[in-house]
């Protein structure tokens, strides 16, 4: 029997509602169970694929190819449960498909209205595609009382119905926010926001209470009392030091030990949950043996959230290391400025990454901090755009072709990297034009890599070929493939049809790799990706050597 777990937000957004959904999902795994996670975006975009960095930060892309929102990665992180595009939808494909049905006559002439349309759409999206899970967490965006989130708020209760006590939980988080002046934590914002839940009918049944501070037993009781429920299913959620110290906490605030009550699952709670995996990540995070300081050049550091999957998997390259991460956030377009001073930024960097990006903003930089580190020989990973700008620095510097270029950022006579219009996927050939829509138009989702023998590549996948995430339109040109090999560029990882360039690497340098997919989407801490394992392990042996 599955049973659905549906978590919603309260006060203020941003308080975690997918860090807390992971962990629980991670928790019910310790006690055996299988998980499934889902996301809800209220918003109206189909998914967030054209949506700015800046505006959503980054977009996480299944193995089947979906764009999806970001909370899907610390799902995928923390579980290791592969998402699909069936775990994320928005009130945008929502309509999109009532709409393609309403064209179609599917409703016989009915009028079609948010209830039952709509929400019932939502709930086959909640209930559809499940195999043999236990859990089921559905993540709802937004905060409660945002006009957006109404039908899925609906939805969500009329499933809570339906399904009954015995396979339906409500979980809330709220904030408790300390009134420095008062000196004390304040309850009142939680219970509004319960209250705001029970004005469309839907009752938590536990609390999660976001809090930097301790909360008294007294707070507990009166959170308790005016949100009706019990004081034990208020459960704590501090601040913590690391993300991946969020399962154990919330085990000793006794998060899971309540989900398992209230669906009388008594028999469960006498096993104690195999937890031994996340105790010693976090250890390893407290207690590194070293320290290494990784630049990251790119064009939108000034919201991290646009690179979150890959400031978690060089933390996981440190986990396997055994050291700390620290991470150098550089605007790429500083090494534009011709100030010979631009780059004492990475004077101390034990290594360089370049990571994907779009347009042209920053490209020359990126150009430039590629050339540092092979110059220098710092290591040097580029991923997606990364690569690209790391082949066409070596076509203008090794090769002597100094109009080497993208045609992303307008024509050249020299296109080093150009528009994708056609590759094979599967069994067939999809195809794709410079005028197209910008959505869902790229090459997208897993693709299989060979590698080439007694390459490092090679030697650090320790295998003869892979699969992994793509998010991109333009590619390395492969008519320049001779021509850069003949200089030391080694492309030392192809499509299978040898068409496409996968992954480069300079022999002769100490780590010098770019690849055109996207490695830190399969990261995790208890799995860390073998190319950040490795490229956290150069940066140590470059430590050594400055």
């Amino acid at each position: 029997m599955t049973r659905f777990i549906f978590i919603t937000g309260g006060v203020v957004s941003s308080l975690g509602k997918g860090i807390a959904s992971a962990a629980l999902g991670a928790l019910l795994q310790a006690r055996g169970f299988k998980v499934r996670l889902r996301k809800l975006d209220p918003y109206l975009n189909v998914d967030p694929g054209t949506m700015s960095p800046y505006q959503h930060g980054e977009v996480y892309v299944t193995d089947d190819g979906a764009e999806t929102d970001l909370d899907l990665g610390h799902y995928e992180r923390f579980t290791g449960v592969p998402s699909r595009q069936s775990d994320n939808i928005t009130t945008g494909r929502i309509y999109s498909n009532v709409i393609a049905k309403e064209r179609r006559g599917d409703y016989l002439g009915a009028t079609v209205q948010v209830i039952p349309h709509v929400t019932d759409a939502i709930k086959e999206f909640i209930t559809g595609e499940l195999s043999d899970s236990d859990f089921v967490l559905c993540e709802i965006g937004g905060t409660v009382g945002d006009i957006e989130s109404l039908p899925f708020l609906e939805a969500i209760r009329q499933l809570g119905n339906e399904l009954g006590r015995e396979r339906a939980l409500f979980v809330h988080l709220t904030l408790l926010p300390w009134i420095a002046s008062a000196g004390e934590l304040k309850t009142k914002p939680t219970q509004h926001s319960v209250q705001e839940l029970q004005s469309v009918g839907i009752q938590p049944s536990i609390l999660l209470c976001r809090s930097e501070r301790e909360i008294p037993v007294p707070a507990r009781k009166k959170i308790a009392l005016f949100c009706n429920i019990r004081e034990e299913a208020v459960i704590p959620a501090l601040d913590a030091a690391t993300i991946y110290e969020v399962p154990l906490q919330y085990h000793r605030a006794g998060f899971d030990r309540e989900v398992l009550r209230y669906f009388g699952l008594a028999d469960q709670l006498a096993r104690a949950p195999e937890l031994g995996r996340w105790e010693e990540i976090a250890r390893r995070i407290k207690s590194p043996e070293g320290e290494v300081q990784i630049a990251v050049v790119g064009k939108y550091t000034h919201l991290l959230d646009a690179y979150k999957s890959l400031a978690e998997a060089l933390a996981h390259g440190g986990i396997a290391n055994n050291v700390k991460v620290r991470l150098n956030w550089i605007e790429s377009e500083q090494f534009e400025s011709g100030n010979p001073g631009a780059f004492d930024s990475l004077d101390g960097a034990h290594g360089i990454l370049v990571p994907g990006g779009f347009g042209e903003r920053g490209a020359e930089g990126k150009i430039a901090a590629v050339r540092y580190a092979r110059e220098r020989k710092v290591p040097y990973f580029g991923i997606c755009f990364g690569m690209q700008m790391a082949v066409i620095e070596a076509a203008r510097s090794l090769c002597g072709i100094a109009q080497a270029n993208s045609t992303e950022f307008g024509p050249t006579a020299e296109p080093i990297v150009g528009l994708l219009t056609e590759w094979v996927r599967g069994n067939r050939v999809e195809k794709r034009g410079m005028g197209d829509n910008k959505g869902g138009t790229m090459r997208l989702g897993a693709y299989d890599c060979v590698l080439k023998l007694g390459s490092r590549v090679g030697g650090i996948y320790d295998a003869p070929s892979i699969k992994e995430r793509h998010r991109h339109r333009f590619e390395v040109n492969i008519n320049y493939k001779e021509r850069l090999e003949r200089v030391g560029v080694s492309f030392s990882g192809m499509s299978p049809d040898g068409e496409l360039p996968e992954i480069i690497e300079i022999p002769d340098h100490p780590w010098f790799v770019g690849v055109q997919f996207h490695p830190e989407l399969k990261s995790k801490p208890f799995d860390p990706h073998p190319l950040f394992t490795s490229f956290i392990r150069a940066a140590v042996e470059q430590s050594r050597l400055v």
